[in-house]
């Protein structure tokens, strides 16, 4: 992926430096200097200044060798001078109180780029540019996985006519709003209340992903042609109102070649648009982004505001706030405890000061390094929009006539040189002083009225340059530098008032990073009285910061997932009393099928599903027409608990608690039978009455017993099997010592059983076989108790039609999922935004996986289980090696979809083929040209019983 923007032309030089973005991945430039080329003219530019950068011999090559996105976030910023030098998308904007995983530290363009990615990795073949505007978010919960097939697809969100009106507005037939019949810019009211009766209509959010075709038609309506523009500069031409409006069935205006061009309209559905284009919607945006959930559940901090509107960041405040306080925006400032602020402020760049200010209601203010050692001062108002000629009375600056401003002051306008321009944003206005020289008196003459002649002098005789020449001439470098000294304060400050801020919300993993880097102390530990939840991820951010330091971060490490393994060790009560239930020559036979995981894996993991709850979509299968997994068990007259396992061929004889207790003992054999048997009661910690030995305890239960397993299936098969064959002994020793669990109580006691090995893991292996079936499995946030579980049908496996195109290949490669999960686990406790944010749509891919399977699509179910192997890449890349990529290219175009099956992406590999005959191909081509000795098909049923007991 590469990610091209347009960017002021100061930005450029730096913004690498600024961001740490890959100059490999990031591409930035500006629109020529004192032109203006149109949106369209400006996504030409862009690309073929990229263009220069490569070596592919033509255009046409160029575009189809990768995605790319485009950001446009150029322009003068009248409307919001505060980030005008660099840019409305290096904005920062606060952590929102509801999210997980976002940066202390993000920008707008943080925020906006991971929608366009997911959009970028769900474009088809051919689609490999998207546009973009770079002062909107868009937030949207659900995106397809596939984009539809078109030249030119469109996002439009639903919205009233009002807001529609300020955009371009697609209008599309009531019976298919994906069909665009025309397009228009700003229609009025009027014009869309009159064509609603035949029209459903959607605003234009400006993201558009155009086919290679479009793009270079729009390049060629741009003036380029033979690989060059026909002249120095593209043409001025406009994405929207010129190339939009020759879009659709019924365009209205007419260009016969892109006519020609097919469109589909993408309605976000539940999406919701949120424009960062002036100093006011940057705090109203950013309010109703951080008020769009008000469930308390994902609100970990506790409420301080005097008002919601309030928003603080890399900044030091020292005032007391009130509930008068409103609408106010403080970003790399410091306002000490003598200021007076109102409401409507943006305050940006005021560096360290003790003066004593009355801001009025309405006014902001900007302070900007220029060159080495310069700053010049920025008062403005909230609404000002920076058009208008000085000296015309509709023309307003900080809420007033400038000339009246000049007339407060007992200045003549005409005795003031402001350059040779009249237009508010180009005239020499803004003082250009040394930073020595700021001071209170300079500041309150500015914004208020004021007859201190010092203040007047320095205004009159310092060079004063323009809105144009701030963006121009600004040192973002010494901004950035100023912005990340105050951080520094604000990350410590965070962090020792975490119940008050989001710090323990944050990605902490980065946060960890900067705390090492800039040797910051870590807070004192938090108090055991605090949540768990919250207590966990100080554990493990200290570890990870000491890791970022070089030092060992083990110890912190282990207590973050004790402290996970207690959470769910306690969260059921453990005392039972095992009583004998069967005669004495009996023998209990348990057996399960295996899971096979289609989609929404690792999404039932703690802590994550304890924080978002889980769901996941799998199903029971047979293996050879056999449930692999078994265990046997029998009455012996010895008082002893004697341990087979089959498939491994040894045995283990346990005649104390002690040897019991050691089933987390590296290396064993038999952990978990024996912490299957402490769970059921043969230890004293889980049994509700107490022995002085097992010896006593075998003889009161009415003797000793063996326990034989019986794994078939390859260790590191990636179905599910140590958790399986935890549930089936739990589910046996439950029938065998009248324990009286059902299946829930199994599974979930299997949940606590791994806690106990260490081992981690979530809750869909067990309940995926001991349940028959195919099933949707799904969780609420807490301890994981208990699973909602909807059946589905399973006709989309079982049918005659499609029963042969799922084939099941064991690779003969093996990766424990150990290391894997405490890998991805340490992520979830660190909260980092990428994973989250990975597991978020693993999650709800299992909907969508449920949702085609209950609609009987078989081939739109192939494709779920092909995303399911892309979404788990994402999330470990590690799973995709050399040796199954082998595999994969072998098969690729005969299958709708295939994925390695099981957290640890080794072992089995479930394969959806296109029909029988491409099967049958498959079969062939595998069978003939193994990866190792050891790959082989394995037949398999949908298990319709899962877990069974019998006695003979």
């Amino acid at each position: 992926m590469k990610y091209l923007l347009s960017l002021p032309e100061n930005l450029v030089s730096v913004f690498h430096d600024i961001t740490k973005h890959s100059t490999e991945e990031w591409f930035v430039a500006s629109d020529p200097a004192g032109t203006k080329i149109g949106s369209g003219g400006g996504t030409a530019h862009l690309l073929a200044e990229h263009f220069r950068t490569q070596t592919q011999p033509s255009i046409e090559d160029y575009l189809g060798i990768e995605k790319k996105i485009i950001i446009h976030a150029g322009g003068q910023s009248r409307r919001l001078p505060a980030y005008a030098p660099a840019g409305k998308v290096l904005s920062p904007i606060p952590v929102f109180r509801w999210s997980r995983g976002q940066s202390l530290d993000q920008t707008l363009l943080d925020l906006q780029t991971p929608l366009l990615d997911k959009l970028m990795e769900a474009s088809n073949e051919n689609q490999n540019t998207l546009i973009a505007s770079g002062d909107v978010m868009i937030l949207a919960d659900d995106l397809p996985f596939e984009l539809p097939k078109a030249d030119v697809v469109c996002l439009g969100i639903w919205v009233d006519q009002h807001l529609a009106s300020r955009h371009g507005v697609f209008f599309t037939p009531r019976h298919n709003p994906q069909l665009l019949d025309f397009m228009l810019q700003k229609p009025s009211h009027q014009e869309i209340e009159e064509l609603t009766g035949s029209h459903l209509f959607m605003m234009d959010i400006g993201v558009w992903i155009l086919s290679d075709r479009a793009i270079e038609l729009l390049m060629k309506k741009s003036g380029w042609t033979d690989n060059k523009f026909s002249k120095e500069i593209p043409d001025f031409y406009d994405l929207y109102s010129s190339f939009g409006t020759c879009l659709g069935d019924h365009p209205k205006q007419n260009d016969d070649e892109i006519n020609e061009l097919s469109v589909a309209i993408l309605p976000l559905e539940k999406g919701e648009f949120y424009h960062f284009g002036t100093s006011r919607e940057l705090i109203t945006s950013t309010e109703k982004i951080q008020n769009r959930v008000q469930d308390q559940r994902n609100i970990w901090h506790n409420k301080v505001k005097a008002h919601p509107s309030l928003f603080v960041q890399n900044a030091l405040t020292e005032i007391s706030w009130n509930s008068n306080h409103k609408n106010i925006w403080i970003e790399n400032s410091h306002i000490p405890s003598g200021w007076c602020l109102h409401h409507n402020h943006v305050l940006t760049g005021i560096p360290e000061n003790n003066w004593n200010l009355d801001i009025p209601a309405g006014i902001c203010i900007d302070i900007v390094p220029v060159g080495d050692d310069l700053i010049c001062i920025r008062p403005y108002g909230i609404d000002d929009a920076f058009r208008g000629d000085l000296s015309d009375d509709s023309t307003l600056w900080m809420g007033q006539p400038f000339n009246s401003w000049l007339k407060d002051r007992g200045i003549l306008f005409d005795d003031v040189d402001f350059g040779n321009t009249s237009d508010l944003q180009a005239a020499n206005i803004f003082p250009l002083i040394k930073p020595e020289n700021l001071n209170q008196d300079l500041i309150n003459w500015l914004i208020n009225s004021s007859n201190d002649e010092t203040a007047k002098a320095l205004w009159l005789n310092s060079e004063r340059i323009s809105a144009d020449q701030i963006s121009a001439r600004a040192n973002l470098a010494r901004a950035n530098q100023q912005r990340k000294q105050f951080r520094k304060i604000n990350l410590t400050f965070l962090a020792n008032n975490y119940s008050r801020s989001v710090f323990y919300q944050a990605d902490l993993k980065k946060t960890a990073k900067e705390f090492a880097q800039n040797n910051l102390e870590i807070p004192a530990p938090i108090p055991e009285t605090v949540s768990p939840m919250i207590r966990f991820r100080d554990y493990m951010f200290r570890s990870e910061v000491n890791k970022n330091k070089g030092q060992d971060g083990t110890v912190e490490e282990q207590k973050a997932f004790s402290l996970l393994q207690n959470i769910i060790s306690e969260s059921s009560e453990h005392k039972v009393v095992p009583q004998l239930n069967i005669y004495s020559d009996q023998i209990i036979w348990g057996r399960s099928p295996a899971r096979l995981d289609l989609a929404g894996g690792w999404a039932d993991t703690p802590p994550f599903c304890m924080q978002y709850g889980g769901s996941v979509m799998n199903l029971a299968v047979e293996l050879n027409e056999q449930p692999p997994i078994q265990a046997y068990i029998r009455l012996s007259s010895e008082k002893k608990i004697t341990l087979r396992s089959i498939d491994n061929g040894v045995s283990e004889v346990i005649t104390s608690y002690e040897e019991l207790a050691n089933y987390n003992k590296v290396g064993s054999a038999f952990s978990i039978p024996k912490a299957a048997l402490c769970l059921a009661g043969f230890h004293p910690d889980f049994c509700g009455l107490q022995f002085s030995s097992l010896e006593q305890q075998l003889n009161e239960f009415g003797g000793g017993f063996e326990i034989s397993m019986l794994a078939a299936i390859p260790k590191g098969s990636g179905l599910g099997t140590s958790s399986i064959l935890a549930a089936t002994l739990l589910g046996t020793l439950a029938d065998f010592a009248s324990l009286s669990w059902d299946h829930q109580t199994i599974c979930h006691r299997t949940l606590i059983l791994e806690q106990l090995l260490t081992t981690g893991g979530g809750w869909q292996d067990q309940y995926g076989g001991i349940l028959p079936g195919v099933k949707l499995l799904e969780s609420e946030p807490g301890t994981q108790e208990k699973m909602n579980v909807r059946w589905l049908p399973d006709q989309v496996f079982t049918g005659t039609d499609y029963k042969e195109n799922w084939l099941l290949y064991y690779t003969g490669i093996t990766r424990v999922a150990k290391n894997v999960l405490q890998d991805i686990v340490s992520g979830m406790f660190l909260n980092e935004g990428q994973r989250l944010r990975t597991l978020q749509e693993i999650k709800q891919h299992a909907y969508r996986t449920a949702d085609a399977i209950q609609r009987y699509d078989f081939e739109a179910t192939g494709k779920m289980v092909r995303h399911s192997w892309k979404l788990n890449q994402m999330l470990d890349s590690g799973v995709n090696t050399a040796e199954v990529q082998k595999i994969v290219d072998q098969i690729d175009d005969l299958a709708l979809g295939h994925k390695l099956l099981g957290a640890g992406g080794g072992g089995f590999m479930v394969i959806c083929a296109k029909d029988p005959e491409a099967a049958a191909r498959i079969k062939n081509t595998l069978t003939n040209n193994p990866i190792n000795d050891r790959a082989r098909f394995v037949k398999m049923d949908i298990s319709q019983s899962g877990f069974r007991i019998s006695r003979s």
